[in-house]
């Protein structure tokens, strides 16, 4: 198995968002990139944010801004999104079980494109669209709410992206998104995966630095 080079992504979800701009000055220079979850009330029950917010945080930071759309259309906004200042966007194949149609228009607008999983959702029904992203996100809880626990019954499942990427020769992330924490991040690193969001477990740390250099340094990076 060959593991990529560890990333950090903070979720922003669970920034205080009174003071965003320090929150994210305080994170910067330790983390590569940021997460930022969409979602629209449909796909899943809660309503987070949108292009206002991520063009402020645009604005302040020139982190790359990873935007996870946990949205029934995402196709619809992805123009939007680049001009809001996203750098990729990942959707999920719930939502779209054939993303052809977003991969082209991602590609089209210059934006990195990566699909997720949810965690009753096989490997297999994205295995014929993982040679055209950049990232592959195995969602560790159910997507719609910060704060739920690390579900270790998804680590086969990011095993077997791990085997796949390898097999195949490519150079895709793959990403685990939820619970993450110094103890399951060890787990999900060995499983195979290489891009960590992290958001209760930095933000509401009292000292966000020293829990990501945990999360990373318990992590092998």
């Amino acid at each position: 198995m060959t593991v990529p080079d560890i990333k950090i992504a903070p979720s922003l979800l669970a920034a205080d968002f009174a003071r965003l701009g320090e929150e994210i000055a305080r994170i910067e220079d330790h983390v590569e990139l940021l997460h930022l979850d969409i979602m629209d009330g449909h796909f899943v029950p809660n309503i987070s944010f949108g292009m206002p917010v991520i063009a402020s945080v645009r604005a302040i930071t020139d982190l790359p801004l990873d935007c996870h759309l946990m949205t029934t259309n995402p196709v619809t906004y992805l123009e939007s999104f680049r001009e809001a200042g996203a750098d990729s966007v990942t959707v999920h194949i719930e939502a779209i079980p054939d993303p052809t149609k977003a991969m082209t228009k991602a590609d089209e607008l210059g934006l990195g494109f990566a699909i997720a999983l949810n965690p009753s959702s096989p490997f297999a029904s994205i295995e014929p669209f993982v040679e055209d992203c950049s990232m592959v996100l195995i969602m560790s809880v159910e997507p719609g709410f910060g704060g739920q626990s690390f579900l270790p019954e998804v680590l086969p499942k990011v095993e077997k992206a791990r085997a796949w990427i390898d097999g195949h020769g490519l150079a895709t992330d793959i990403e685990i998104d939820g619970g993450v924490d110094p103890e399951s991040a060890v787990a999900a690193v060995s499983a195979g995966a290489n891009v960590l969001v992290a958001g209760s477990a930095v933000f509401q740390d009292p000292d966000p630095v020293a829990a990501i250099d945990r999360i990373r340094n318990l992590s092998g990076a």
